[in-house]
């Protein structure tokens, strides 16, 4: 099959097929008469485990690893494990840090809420913003 037809029956854009194969996650045969990438049953299936990869939150050198070890006969599994046991660590930081924004959020909403929108006066930019100072709970502002 060809691209268009892949990328209809997974669910992606052709450029998405076009770009997983450029970057080797897919490997096509090429037709010698016309040079269309030409996709076997097998590739609906690597897709789709790469969707599946990518909605769990893998990278996609992530998937390029564990296709290329099980293309070797290698069980895979113990990375995997690995790679989402730190994702998950990593999400909980990321999470933390969201909801502390939030917190630093509804507080500058609060203090603010009697305030009136200022006009610039060359010397502050933003009134509701200078209000804030150091006032808010604060956390790291990466």
């Amino acid at each position: 099959m060809q691209v268009s037809a892949l990328a209809s029956l997974v669910g992606v854009t052709p450029d998405t097929v076009r770009y997983y194969a450029r970057i080797g996650l897919l490997d096509p045969a090429i037709d010698a008469d016309n040079g269309y990438r030409r996709f076997k049953n097998a590739d609906v299936t690597r897709l789709r485990f790469v969707l599946r990869a990518r909605r769990l939150g893998f990278h996609l050198d992530e998937i390029a690893e564990i296709l290329g070890m099980s293309d070797c006969g290698q069980t895979p599994c113990p990375v995997v494990r690995e790679i989402v046991e730190r994702r998950i660590a990593e999400t909980r930081e990321r999470v933390a840090e969201l909801q502390a924004l939030q917190a630093r959020l509804e507080q500058a909403l609060a203090l603010w809420a009697g305030m009136p929108n200022g006009e610039p006066d060359g010397h502050a930019t933003c009134a509701l913003i200078d209000a804030t100072g150091d006032e808010l709970q604060h956390t790291s502002a990466a």
